[in-house]
């Protein structure tokens, strides 16, 4: 699979392999590496090689070239075109849109794929900052639903048919 790197106005979200993205998790503290889907973790351990399904994104800077969050999707799109993305930024660049720029290009991104109908995201129940990024990127909500490793959460849906037009969309690197 040829480098993943997708470009936006300020971030650069560099594929990461799976050697860098278990090495990130070893460097979490340990109540941020208990948030880590032990799932998802099975999946970057048995991943031979880049795929922007099953590994992480460097959120990086372009300006500064610094590395100022992770963002990526939870697995590939499933039989009923579903995707799920998660992002987080660093404290210190945080209040700045870049988590609402990094969705985004997961957002074209994962629109790029004929097999995607719908971007799915979960929050916790309560509005933060990520319902605001959500909402900013065309997210709707969709109701409440348990989730097996975070509980109670607010499920958030864009689909396909809402999704922007291609011009508007980051370059993603795709011919």
């Amino acid at each position: 699979m040829p480098e993943v790197e997708i470009q936006t106005e300020h971030l650069s979200l560099v594929l990461q392999t799976p050697e860098q993205t278990l090495a990130a998790i070893e460097a979490m503290s340990p109540a941020d590496r208990a948030e880590v889907s032990p799932d998802w973790l099975a999946r970057v351990r048995s991943s031979s090689g880049p795929d922007p399904w099953a590994l992480g994104f460097a959120v990086v800077h372009r300006a500064s070239a610094t590395a100022i969050g992770t963002c990526g999707y939870k697995g590939p799109p499933d039989p009923d075109g579903v995707v799920e993305i998660s992002y987080g930024i660093h404290p210190d660049h945080r209040g700045k849109g870049y988590a609402t720029e990094a969705a985004a290009a997961l957002l074209s991104y994962a629109f790029g794929d004929p097999r995607v109908r719908v971007v799915r995201a979960h929050t916790f129940e309560k509005e933060n900052a990520s319902t605001r990024v959500l909402t900013k990127c065309g997210f709707r909500p969709v109701g409440e639903v348990i989730d097996p490793e975070d509980g109670l959460v607010w499920r958030w849906e864009k689909h396909r048919e809402e999704a922007a037009e291609p011009s508007a969309a980051p370059d993603t690197g795709r011919p």
